[in-house]
C-alpha cells in the first residue's frame, strides 16, 4: 500500500480505520479471513476437481499454514506427498 497509494489517500484510509470500534475492526478482519479461506478453497477445488472434502481440508491447511503444520494436523495424508 505504501508504494502505490497516494499519501493523502493512505492517511484518509488510516483515519477511517482508527475511527472504527475494535468490534467493527475485528468483525471486518473475520470477514476478510473467511473470504480468503473461500477463495483458497475454490482454487483447490478447481485444481483438484476429484478431491473429497478431507483432501480439500488437508490442502487448505497446507496452503494457509504450510506443509509442516498440515502434516502435524493430518499425518501422512496422500495429499501431502510429492
Amino acid at each position: 500500500m505504501d508504494q502505490d497509494t497516494d499519501p493523502r489517500r493512505r492517511e484518509r484510509y488510516l483515519q477511517l480505520l482508527r475511527a472504527q470500534s475494535p468490534e467493527d475492526r475485528l468483525r471486518k478482519a473475520g470477514a476478510l479471513t473467511r473470504a480468503v479461506r473461500q477463495l483458497a478453497t475454490a482454487g483447490i477445488r478447481q485444481a483438484f476437481p476429484l478431491a473429497d472434502e478431507a483432501e480439500i481440508r488437508v490442502r487448505l491447511a497446507e496452503r494457509l499454514y504450510g506443509r509442516e503444520v498440515a502434516a502435524r494436523l493430518f499425518g501422512s495424508h496422500p495429499a501431502l506427498r510429492g
